[in-house]
């Protein structure tokens, strides 16, 4: 008896080996490992925990699971847990029914809408994150992408907050710990049952599965189910799907098959905003909202020295202690040629050649732009601007802006590379 087991298991081990050998490691990690097997009756049973695995396993892997059967002289059986009692399986099989229990919390604090402080950039991406929460909408993925700080990780806990159902949100770095606890408790199913038991899928900071394979893998799986079952999917990101380094064609292809959507950063209004309602002084506020970031993030945290110094201190913070408390923090005022050395980086193109006698096309448009973005932004004549590009006299100057602000009115994207010219240059 105890012979006869030995070459079961042997069989088994040889079953297995030769299905890996035909399929990708990840696939047969992620689908193949956790089912049970069993041969009895000439017939190879392969069982999956519910109907759903069943059935991917069938549509998906059949053709190689049939050729490995036949290779044994088997018949080939697919099914769900259902049937595990008919099932004779090895007393060290641990693939058991299970439920999926995440090692730390995947809900985050709540949030209202009215704590996002729109700007007129941002008026789009917030109605469409509105849109989602109410219900109908026809567009998933929500894919939000922008800097750090730009307000994309509140802007989802409001999306979960105001969402009808049950929702699911998670961060990139618990995504990518509680896959691997799954896979070394085999686990996985339960952990896929647990992500799609949801009407609303959240994932912040998608780029962290960047050059994880198995686990972008695994993810891109879910999306997929996601969709076909109409849920709801919100996904956030340090990059537009096409920028974000180290995932594949088919899963950039799949973030942006939605509704892709960019949260510009804090300009001066949103930053002021910002402070006042953290209880910094409006004077403060105003000088602050010119000499800091646009990051949230670093915004929340001037914001609290502020506080701790005044409850600390027992003194009011005025403009000049600000100046002082705050001086590793705060930008050095601009200089009219530090503004266009700012604006040289981001055209590429070289200072020099600014200022040089060059009139290839990229150089006069790249030239044209920062004479507009200085008009709009500074007090500076059109002479004081004609000077410190390249001495170009008033009549250039004025013809560079015309031509501009022509081209600005039908091109968006130039509009919108101007727009953060001027909030930089203020």
């Amino acid at each position: 008896m105890a012979a006869t087991a030995k070459i079961q298991v042997a069989n088994l081990e040889s079953i297995k080996m030769a299905i890996a050998e035909k399929m990708d490691s990840v696939a047969f990690s992620s689908w193949i490992v956790p089912l049970k097997f069993d041969v009895s009756a000439n017939t190879l049973s392969l069982i999956a925990q519910n109907q759903f695995s069943a059935d991917f396993i069938k549509s998906v892997y059949s053709n190689v699971l049939q050729s490995v059967a036949d290779d044994f002289n088997l018949s080939l059986y697919i099914g769900s847990g259902t049937c595990v009692q008919k099932i004779t399986t090895s007393a060290n099989d641990n693939n058991e029914a299970k439920i999926f229990v995440p090692a730390q919390s995947v809900t985050t604090k709540p949030a209202a809408f009215d704590n996002f402080i729109m700007s007129e950039e941002n008026t789009f991406v917030l109605s469409a994150c509105k849109k989602l929460a109410l219900g109908g909408a026809s567009f998933s993925p929500l894919f939000l992408y922008g800097q750090t700080g730009c307000g994309k990780s509140l802007l989802a806990s409001c999306i979960s907050a105001e969402s009808k159902g049950r929702t699911l949100m998670m961060t990139g770095s618990q995504f990518v710990s509680e896959f691997g606890r799954a896979m070394s408790e085999r686990s996985v199913f339960a952990f896929k049952d647990f992500c799609r038991n949801c009407d609303t899928f959240i994932l912040d900071d998608v780029h962290v599965l960047s050059g994880k394979h198995a686990t972008t893998e695994e993810f891109l799986n879910l999306l997929m189910d996601l969709r076909s079952t109409n849920k709801n999917i919100v996904l956030t990101a340090n990059a537009a799907p096409g920028n974000l380094s180290g995932f594949d064609r088919r899963i950039q292809s799949l973030f942006a098959s939605g509704l892709v959507a960019d949260i510009s950063t804090p300009n001066k209004n949103v930053k002021k905003t910002m402070l006042l309602r953290n209880g910094v002084g409006l004077d403060v506020a105003e000088m602050l909202s010119g000499r800091i970031s646009g990051d949230g993030h670093l915004i929340n945290g001037v914001a609290k020295k502020i506080k701790t110094y005044t409850e600390l201190m027992n003194e009011k913070v005025t403009s000049d202690i600000a100046e002082k408390l705050l001086s590793d923090t705060l930008q050095k005022n601009k200089t009219p040629i530090s503004m266009v050395k700012s604006m040289c980086e981001k055209l590429g193109v070289s200072y020099d050649a600014i200022c040089g006698t060059g009139r290839s096309r990229t150089l006069v448009r790249a030239r044209q732009i920062m004479m507009v973005a200085l008009k709009s932004a500074t007090k500076m004549s059109l002479s004081e601007i004609g000077r410190v590009c390249g001495d170009r006299d008033h009549a250039t100057v004025l013809y560079a802006v015309s031509q501009i602000e022509k081209a600005r009115g039908s091109d968006l994207m130039l509009a919108a590379e101007i727009d953060q010219m001027i909030e930089e240059c203020r």
